[in-house]
C-alpha cells in the first residue's frame, strides 16, 4: 500500500511540474513574442498614429483600415527598397553559403591543424559588436576604392553570414558517415563525383538551413548599410531607419509585419529542414 501511495505521489508531483514548466515556456514566449505581434494589428489603424485608438480598442470598422498597406505599396520608395535588399541577399547569400560550405568541409579534416582557432576567427563577426565590424569594414572597403558600392554592400554581408553556414554544415558534418565516402572511392568515384553524389545529397539540409539564416542575416541588416551602402543602395531597414528618424509613418508598420511574416515563413523553412535532416540521419544509420 505504501509503494502504490510513493507511486502516486511522485506522479502528482512530475504532473505538477509539467505544468509549471509549460506555463514557464508558455510566459516567456509571450515576453518574446508580445512586442513583435502587437505591430500587426496597429499596421491596420485608419489614423496615422502608433497607439490602438479608442474605436480600434472598441472594434469599430471605421478604426480599422487598409490606407498604410495601399500606401506602401503605391509609393515610389519601398518596392525598389525591396528589391535592392532582395539582390543584395541573394548574391551574399550565395557567396557565403559557399565560403561557408568549404570551410565547414576543410574544418570537417582532423588533418587540418588549428581547427579550434580556425573556427573561432570564422565565426567571430557572430560575437562582434556589429558596430565595430561596420566601421572596420567600411575603413577597408574605402582603402579598396569600394565605399559605399554594391559589391562592398555584398562581400559585407557574407562575411555576416557565413559563420551561420558554417555552423549549420558542421552541425551535419558531425553526423555524417565518413565510411560512405570511403565505399564511393573503393567503387571507382573520384573526389568530385563522391562530393557531389554522395556527401552533399545527405548535408543538403545543414546547407540549406545556414543559407536562410545567411539570408535572414543579410535582408535585415542596417548598421552595416548605414556604413558601407551609398544613396542609391537604399534598402528595406534602412528606409524603415529613415522613416523612424525623419517621418514617423505607420508604412513602418505595414512594412515590419509584411516582414514578420517573412520570419515566420522562414523559421518554418528552417524547421522543416531540421526535420529532413534528422529523418535522413535516422536512415542513414539504420
Amino acid at each position: 500500500m505504501s509503494r502504490v501511495s510513493s507511486l502516486t505521489t511522485l506522479a502528482v508531483g512530475s504532473s505538477w511540474h509539467q505544468w509549471v514548466h509549460k506555463v514557464f515556456c508558455v510566459a516567456v514566449l509571450f515576453f518574446l513574442v508580445a512586442p513583435v505581434l502587437v505591430v500587426i494589428p496597429l499596421s491596420f489603424n485608419a489614423e496615422p498614429y502608433f497607439t490602438f485608438t479608442e474605436g480600434m480598442l472598441r472594434l469599430e470598422p471605421d478604426a480599422w483600415s487598409l490606407r498604410w498597406y495601399t500606401s506602401v505599396l503605391e509609393e515610389g520608395r519601398w518596392l525598389p527598397a525591396l528589391g535592392r535588399s532582395l539582390a543584395i541577399g541573394i548574391t551574399a547569400t550565395l557567396l557565403s553559403t559557399t565560403l561557408g560550405t568549404l570551410a565547414a568541409l576543410g574544418l570537417n579534416s582532423t588533418a587540418m591543424p588549428g581547427r579550434s582557432l580556425v573556427m573561432a576567427v570564422l565565426i567571430s563577426p557572430m560575437v562582434t559588436p556589429i558596430i565595430i565590424t561596420a566601421a572596420g569594414m567600411s575603413f577597408f572597403y574605402s582603402a579598396l576604392g569600394l565605399g559605399q558600392t554594391f559589391t562592398a554592400l555584398v562581400l559585407a554581408h557574407a562575411v555576416l553570414g557565413a559563420p551561420f553556414v558554417l555552423i549549420a554544415v558542421s552541425a551535419s558534418l558531425s553526423g555524417y558517415n565518413q565510411d560512405l565516402n570511403r565505399a564511393a572511392t573503393n567503387l571507382g568515384a573520384n573526389a568530385w563525383t563522391t562530393w557531389y553524389r554522395v556527401q552533399l545529397p545527405l548535408i543538403a539540409p545543414g546547407v540549406l538551413t545556414g543559407a536562410l539564416f545567411a539570408f535572414a542575416a543579410s535582408f535585415d541588416e542596417v548598421v552595416i548599410v548605414l556604413f558601407i551602402g551609398g544613396p542609391e543602395q537604399r534598402t528595406i531597414p534602412r528606409e524603415m531607419w529613415a522613416g523612424i528618424r525623419e517621418q514617423i509613418s505607420p508604412e513602418i508598420l505595414a512594412v515590419a509585419t509584411f516582414l514578420i511574416v517573412f520570419a515566420m515563413l522562414l523559421l518554418l523553412a528552417v524547421n522543416w529542414l531540421r526535420q529532413q535532416e534528422h529523418t535522413e540521419a535516422s536512415s542513414e544509420h539504420r
